[in-house]
């Protein structure tokens, strides 16, 4: 799994790309985690994302729980329909804001 990380007005966009597993995602975690205490918006765009297992889950719940106790707003977008099945299936769906496209997630982020 390779990481891409990009600023957009003060939102942290984070890409990861191929994988997130049990291997891959203390990296995920490494990546996402800090964005909380540098923006004021974090997004996760799963474009390039192309599967996703319970330990890449369990990295997106610590951070949705890091985003509630920050007060520093997460979202999700560009998830591909397995991803987006591996969500519905296991019910994170309904815990996540989720948008089609990176511009939707971006504007659900309040102004400073």
């Amino acid at each position: 799994m390779d990481i891409r990380e990009e600023q957009l007005d003060g939102v942290s966009i984070v890409v990861p790309v191929g994988r997130i597993d049990i291997n891959t995602a203390p990296e995920a975690e490494a990546a996402i985690m800090p964005k909380f205490d540098e923006a004021r918006g974090v997004v996760v765009d799963f474009a390039e994302l192309t599967y996703i297992s319970s330990a890449g889950l369990r990295i997106l719940l610590k951070a949705a729980k890091r985003s509630k106790a920050s007060g520093v707003p997460l979202a999700f977008s560009n998830m591909a329909p397995p991803v987006l099945e591996v969500f519905e299936v296991s019910g994170f769906a309904r815990l996540f804001s989720i948008y089609g496209d990176r511009a939707a997630a971006v504007a659900s982020i309040p102004a400073a």
